[in-house]
């Protein structure tokens, strides 16, 4: 779909983006998109696919990271023709903004990189749909400046994600007056549902997790009015190679959209 058209498709119902951390591998990562596409489809939902070709922020140095930028792509690539899903995926350096426009129909911007201004301006400068998430250091009213970087470039397809902010040590909390705070500076917003279940770092050489909460915070995030929710899905989260502790199991996936649908309905 074209990304102004996915843009607005995507401001008239409550949208979501999903998929593995990391792309594991193709099968992986077509099994999971089929299982997603065949939901959306039977309940009529915007759904993008999500997976990342390089998680370059990890742990440690022997963590997984994924397939690299130009196998990743190539997999992506066949999961949106496949599947007809558009996809996201992240970015971490302004020189593969570009290369990845020409799969993704939206670049994702880690939360840890939400400042850096030659990376906003390269993935602004695609005039794909731009998706950044909150630092976990940063208070949603500082984003106002991340939304002026992408402006700056024209680009007015702009998406905020709400993850949680660091709470002391290996924890986040989500203060969902964020939800308003940044809706304030006219763009839509995204809660991620599962990296705010995170203990970043908590086991040591890998982050930990609480997956038993996400339903409870994404169903309070809909409450608070979001209109996407972010969550990293995957057939079994204990032996994913990337945050599999605050990963949903796939068969988890639609009871939860369902009801969020209707949370959704209820405040409508």
């Amino acid at each position: 779909m074209e990304s102004a058209k996915l843009y607005e498709s995507c401001r008239s119902g409550l949208f979501f983006m999903a998929g593995p951390c990391a792309l594991e591998s193709r099968e992986l990562a077509l099994d999971v998109a089929r299982h997603l596409a065949d939901m959306a489809k039977r309940l009529d939902l915007n759904l993008i696919f999500k997976s990342s070709f390089d998680k370059a922020n990890r742990t440690s140095v022997t963590s997984f990271r994924g397939p690299g930028m130009s196998r990743g792509l190539e997999i992506l690539a066949e999961v949106k023709e496949t599947t007809g899903l558009p996809v996201v995926t992240d970015i971490h350096m302004p020189e593969q903004a570009a290369v990845v426009a020409e799969v993704a129909d939206v670049i994702q911007v880690p939360a840890f990189l939400c400042r850096q201004t030659d990376l906003l301006v390269a993935a602004g400068e695609t005039d794909r749909i731009v998706n950044v998430k909150k630092g976990q250091f940063l208070a949603p009213w500082d984003m106002d400046n991340v939304v002026g970087k992408l402006r700056s470039t024209g680009n007015e397809k702009i998406w905020l994600t709400e993850r949680g902010a660091m709470h002391g040590y290996n924890n986040l909390v989500v203060d969902f007056r964020s939800v308003p705070e940044m809706h304030a500076f006219d763009v839509p917003v995204v809660f991620d549902a599962t990296h705010s279940v995170q203990k970043p770092g908590g086991q040591g050489a890998s982050s930990g997790g609480n997956r038993e909460y996400v339903p409870v915070l994404a169903r309070a995030a809909v409450a608070a009015g979001v209109d996407g929710v972010f969550m990293e899905v995957h057939p079994d989260p204990d032996k994913a190679l990337c945050d599999g502790p605050n990963s949903l199991h796939l068969d988890s996936v639609e009871p939860l959209v369902k009801q969020l649908l209707a949370v959704r309905e209820a405040i409508s």
